[in-house]
């Protein structure tokens, strides 16, 4: 593999305008590269912005969704580049896992490293996953791994789905109007499905909706308190939120963790779990 060390982190500013013009790429393999970039310190007032906006504590310990923020700028770069075969507008963020080997704190110096692997079918099309990782010095402390799909003809064996009636809430969520909004100010993922109704109804859809890592962290923030310092949460997207909305969340006791879902009315959007490591 390829290894490309970066001088600075990647301007989304210039990458947003890179991946509207990327729309017609096309290709069959993903770049055997790995993008990386060294002693990336964590902004206290960017992570204060973060937490608030996601519902974490304010705290000098980094929540295991943030690391995302440091690493989304090299996603971006390499999704972009000229020799990445799909086009970044109209892929689906299906799936995220993330890994913490050990609570982050601000001021530590990491290493951000990222790279597309796993190209596989799937009955909508083809998925890959983006792997990002967070190092301190030798030690591998995080991992995050996004599941995107690019739509296309059936590829894969489709899978019949069970109607399940929703759960019992044991909260119920009030998400404003303006969350994809206030998400993209902290995240830079400035996707215009995200940002308004009429950037969001030029793709399909008939509202904004809410970014799958928000509503992931927002998830994971009920668990502040109960979560141990090494960790793995896994999600899968379902449904988009269309905003505002008001759906129900579910937890629940899942052998040495947590499993948790969010629904809104019979159509679920989130399903996760988190398990001690």
């Amino acid at each position: 593999m390829a290894i490309r060390e970066l001088d600075s982190t990647p301007s989304l500013a210039t990458l947003y305008p890179k991946a509207l013009l990327g729309f017609r790429k096309t290709g069959s393999s993903l770049p055997d590269t790995e993008l990386v970039r060294t002693g990336v310190v964590v902004d206290p007032a960017h992570l204060a912005a973060y937490n608030t906006v996601c519902g974490f504590r304010l705290s000098d310990e980094l929540p295991a969704t943030y690391p995302h923020m440091l690493a989304f700028p090299l996603q971006m770069a390499l999704m972009t580049e000229s020799g990445f075969p799909f086009p970044l507008l109209g892929m689906v963020h299906v799936a995220n896992r993330i890994t913490q080997r050990r609570a982050l704190r601000l001021g530590e110096p990491l290493t951000i490293r990222v790279r597309a692997e796993n190209l596989r079918p799937h009955e909508k099309g083809r998925q890959f996953d983006v792997v990002s990782e967070a190092w301190a010095g030798d030690d591998l402390v995080w991992v995050d791994v996004s599941t995107y799909l690019r739509r296309s003809g059936a590829s894969g064996a489709s899978a019949r789905r069970e109607q399940l009636a929703p759960p019992t809430p044991d909260a119920i969520w009030r998400v404003p109007g303006d969350i994809g909004r206030r998400y993209a100010e902290v995240s830079g993922d400035r996707n215009p499905i995200h940002l308004h109704p009429l950037t969001a109804r030029l793709f399909g859809f008939p509202r904004a909706i809410a970014h799958g890592m928000w509503t992931k962290a927002h998830a994971l923030a009920a668990f502040e308190g109960r979560l141990p310092s090494a960790f793995t949460v896994d999600v899968r997207f379902k449904q988009p939120v269309l905003l505002p909305a008001k759906a129900g969340f579910t937890t629940w006791a899942d052998g040495d963790g947590w499993a948790f879902e969010l629904w809104s009315k019979a159509k679920p959007h989130l399903e996760g779990t988190i398990t001690s490591l």
